[in-house]
């Protein structure tokens, strides 16, 4: 600085002089200029009242003039409408021929193992080992994990193998197995025709033609590539297609490089070195996946030499799936697609659609036509709001309906209005009727038997009237949510059938925002073109075979980043992979789906106060307290109904109420119940404002041994906690026969008790049900782990039946304890033991008791000793995994009764 300082001086002295005598002798010449041609009074010194007043008006007067310039003026609409990007896909290739690159991988080996991956991970929260898990749950590929060094889990069933293909997180744990398993292994991809895909991981040591263990291939690892191109002749391309280049760096700098030496050995991918001193042979193209043919030791392979950090592997890695698994583990190429247009009328003065927008979007539309033969934008309109814009935007909405049979129509409500704010079917049902009217008027169609719910409510949490309101009116037979089950990503979403109206999937377009944000914050445009060139929208539709996006008017007029962000998609997709994109309506597209995936008709409620965004949705007359908070689970016949009778005296904990056909049992989850809806389950626990018996709980002892029942308890209780009880089996199947018996059963008064239990499987149907009714909920251990498959040990309490009988004041101690309820319930001054029926009974009206009803307590005949010893052997594996299984959940009283019946049990 001290050098600087004299020059800094002498150029003020130099210029300083000469700017003043230029200002000033400008300032004088216009002084005698207008003194001159104006009157004198001008040159009157003003007040600095006057003075400022004079400014604060010229401020306001310039806010106004600019205010309505910016946002009004052609000018600023060139600015803010006409500075949108355009589709910058580059593709050679896509309107070119197509190489032969469409191999359906079918061989009649698939024929000899099942389409299963089995995936070895170094730890199970391994990143390679969950991503490799995600996308084949993103793709619905059934697949078992194990930890690389265990021993193999069993590999073969009967003559079938179990997997069609193995995988490693780390190809080293592959190459260093011991020789016992590796060798186990190796035979078992060779006589079943197996292949394996491994990676190659990152480590800190760089190799330099390092050669994998065995193998006549050498490595190079911790390298920085770009530019990744395919291998145009390789048999493994199917979704992927060869062609092209993905130019510029790719992500992560550890590389690995194969160099072979034996012809089995063919490249898969290759790339560049990211170097700018690069000699001629650095600038050779570099293999980052090798394929085995096999050649060598007769078994498959691909290695990649990096993750799936790098999209293009995703593709690969699928592609590898199929192929090596002789086409068993292949997806559909076809892909169906639809783009809502939300609110078409809807939206501020300002943002709507004018004429050069709605001529974009038909010119887009038909473009995309181009490359997806049929495809129309879908679009939902509120009639309520036609013509509510500026001059310019109403022309924009005649401009639409001059183009009605362009597009496609489904309805919202006619002003926009959520429809779980309506408590009133006949209020929800005209405001329906409206905008059905005013599609008529318009010339609108109305039978597209599509609607989606403003503000995506109604449509789940589901709200029951809505689904009555649109069956009536619109003859709706099918919606789509992005809330079911709210995950993310999109891809994970999953659809529904309810009151036969089919819910569909929808992925919305969060990727959308405006082109000032993306001049705002510099890596938007990267962010949503990284998204489309590989990312999280390229990879929604490469997963999923139907594709649902849910956009808004503003992205079509105020920004137009939605005719961008679809058209740039198709064509990338188009460019680097072989999939098929067509379209469909909404009610042939949900007819596929659930052809596809004819499981997901099941619906699964999740539990709306959970999430915050699903409680805004919710209807307003429901509320997280009538919800259960602890569910009796059974099993059947071991002392449910006695529990469920002491819980009840408690002032604290209330019961739902009875149902006609099940009395105090719902029997929601295990039965066809559930498919009424959480409105209907819901509506037995009302909730009173002046009570104070909010410590729900519901009993269904069936709950037990169903198969859904845990998940489906889970999705929608998940904090919920359980209880269960356990007697001997041997017990609970002779008293369950008794119970059938006297309640008229036809088999049970037809066969003795020892014919059902030893009833094979030849016998009757009604007479195997009846053996099995008796026989299975008594698999204790098998169905406890079902449960724990959901709910941690610390939300499930077991009751040692017999204790419950013996002592049920200590056993309900223990269970409010569990419970955390404060302060405890004295239940000694409330029960009493009832010599005449054998078990205790509430004490009522001072020094009376009330029982159970004729039903409970029975004295039944002694059972038959070879029917002791039968169910002894029967259950001898279920009781010894039972002991293990308590002592695995910390209980650490073992049931007298499961002591004795391992005792007693006979050689």
């Amino acid at each position: 600085m001290a050098d600087l300082a004299p020059l800094l001086e002498a150029k003020d002295k130099r210029f300083e002089p000469n700017l003043g005598r230029r200002f000033h002798s400008n300032i004088n010449r216009r002084f005698y200029t207008n003194s001159v041609r104006k009157p004198c009074w001008i040159l009157r010194p003003l007040s600095l009242r006057r003075c400022v007043l004079a400014i604060t008006v010229l401020c306001i007067l310039s806010i106004i003039y600019f205010s309505h310039y910016t946002f009004n003026s052609p000018l600023t609409s060139l600015i803010h409408r006409n500075t949108r990007p355009e589709p910058n896909i580059k593709c050679s290739i896509m309107n070119g021929p197509r190489l032969p690159q469409n191999h359906d991988h079918k061989t009649e080996a698939r024929l000899r193992s099942d389409p299963k991956v089995l995936v070895f991970v170094e730890t199970m929260y391994s990143k390679l080992g969950r991503e490799i898990a995600e996308l084949l749950v993103y793709t619905r590929i059934k697949y078992k994990v194990e930890v690389s060094g265990k021993s193999l889990p069993v590999l073969t069933n009967l003559d079938k193998g179990r997997y069609g293909v193995i995988v490693f997180e780390n190809f080293n744990k592959y190459l260093q197995m011991d020789n016992w398993n590796r060798e186990l292994l190796d035979k078992y991809c060779r006589e079943y025709m197996v292949g394996v895909i491994g990676f190659i991981n990152p480590s800190e040591e760089t190799l330099i033609g390092a050669q994998l263990k065995g193998f006549p291939l050498f490595i190079y690892t911790n390298l920085k590539l770009k530019d990744a191109a395919l291998n145009a002749a390789s048999q493994i391309l199917r979704l992927a297609r060869a062609g092209e280049t993905a130019w510029g760096t790719l992500p992560g700098e550890d590389w690995t490089i194969f160099k072979a030496n034996h012809s089995t050995y063919e490249p898969l991918e290759w790339a560049h070195r990211d170097n700018n001193y690069q000699t001629d042979e650095m600038k050779m193209p570099l293999p980052t996946i090798v394929q085995d043919h096999g050649l060598f030791d007769n078994i498959q392979r691909v290695i990649f030499g990096s993750g799936l950090k790098f999209w293009l592997h995703r593709l690969l890695f699928l592609d590898s799936l199929s192929y090596l698994s002789h086409g068993q583990l292949s997806l559909s190429l076809d892909r169906l697609l639809l783009v809502d247009v939300d609110d078409i009328f809807v939206g501020e003065v300002g943002t709507r659609l004018r004429p050069d927008d709605v001529k974009a979007l038909l010119a887009t539309q038909e473009r995309i036509q181009n490359m997806i033969g049929g495809f129309k934008f879908n679009l939902g309109f509120s009639g309520k709001y036609f013509h509510h814009g500026n001059n310019d935007e109403d022309k924009g909405d005649d401009l639409i309906l001059e183009n009605i049979d362009k597009f496609m129509w489904f309805s919202h409500m006619w002003n926009h209005q959520q429809p779980h704010l309506y408590d009133n079917l006949t209020q929800l049902t005209e405001d329906m009727l409206l905008n059905k009217n005013f599609a008529k008027e318009k010339g609108i169609p109305v039978d597209s038997g599509y609607s989606v719910s403003p503000h995506h409510s109604g449509v789940y949490p589901v709200h029951d009237i809505l689904y009555t309101a649109w069956k009536k009116v619109w003859n709706i037979r099918v919606t789509s949510t992005e809330e079911y089950p709210h995950l993310r990503p999109a891809r994970l979403r999953r659809g529904f059938i309810h009151r036969n109206i089919m819910v569909l999937p929808r992925q919305t377009c969060g990727l959308f925002t405006h082109t000032m944000l993306i001049e705002k914050y510099p890596g938007g445009r990267e962010k949503l073109d990284e998204s489309i060139q590989g990312g999280e929208l390229f990879q929604t539709i490469v997963y999923n075979p139907i594709n649902i996006f849910m956009t808004h008017m503003s992205n079509y007029g105020n920004d137009r980043l939605a005719l961008y962000t679809f058209e740039s998609v198709i064509k990338f997709l188009q460019c680097w992979t072989n999939i098929r994109l067509k379209t469909a309506p909404p009610l042939q597209l949900a007819e596929t789906y659930f052809k596809h995936f004819p499981e997901e008709t099941d619906p699964v409620w999740g539990n709306p106060c959970d999430d915050l965004r699903h409680q805004k949705i919710w209807s307003r007359n429901k509320s997280c307290d009538s919800l259960p908070r602890f569910l009796v689970i059974g099993p059947q016949k071991t002392g449910t109904t006695a529990l469920y009778t002491f819980l009840s005296i408690h002032p604290a904990i209330a019961s739902n109420l009875p149902s006609p056909d099940t009395f105090e049992e719902i029997q929601f989850f295990n039965a066809n119940n559930y498919y009424r809806g959480l409105d209907w389950y819901m509506n037995f626990f009302p909730t009173d404002p002046n009570s104070t018996n909010r410590y729900f709980f519901e009993k269904s002892a069936t709950y037990f041994d169903g198969d859904l029942v845990p998940k489906r308890a889970h999705a929608l209780l998940p904090h919920a906690k359980l209880v269960t009880i356990l007697i001997s089996p041997a017990k609970r199947a002779y008293s369950w026969y008794q119970h059938t018996k006297a309640h008229g059963d036809v088999i049970a008064n037809n066969y003795s008790f020892h014919q059902v239990i030893t009833a094979n499987d030849t016998a009757p149907k009604p007479l195997r049900d009846l053996r099995n009714r008796c026989l299975n909920p008594g698999k204790y251990s098998q169905h406890l782990e079902r449960w724990l498959s959901y709910f941690p040990p610390q939300q499930m309490h077991i009751i040692d039946g017999e204790a419950l009988k013996s002592d049920p004041m200590e056993v309900m101690n223990e269970m409010q304890k569990f419970l955390k309820i404060v302060p405890l319930f004295n239940y000694t001054s409330h029960l009493r033991f009832d010599p005449k029926k054998g078990f205790y009974c509430q004490i009522i009206s001072g020094d009376h008791t009330k029982c159970l009803g004729r039903s409970k307590g029975r004295h039944y005949p002694p059972m038959e000793e070879r029917s002791l010893k039968f169910l002894q052997r029967y259950y001898l594996s279920h009781n010894t995994a039972l002991v293990k299984l308590l002592k695995r959940i910390g209980m650490r009283n073992i049931p007298q009764w499961l002591k004795d019946d391992l005792t007693d049990t006979p050689g």
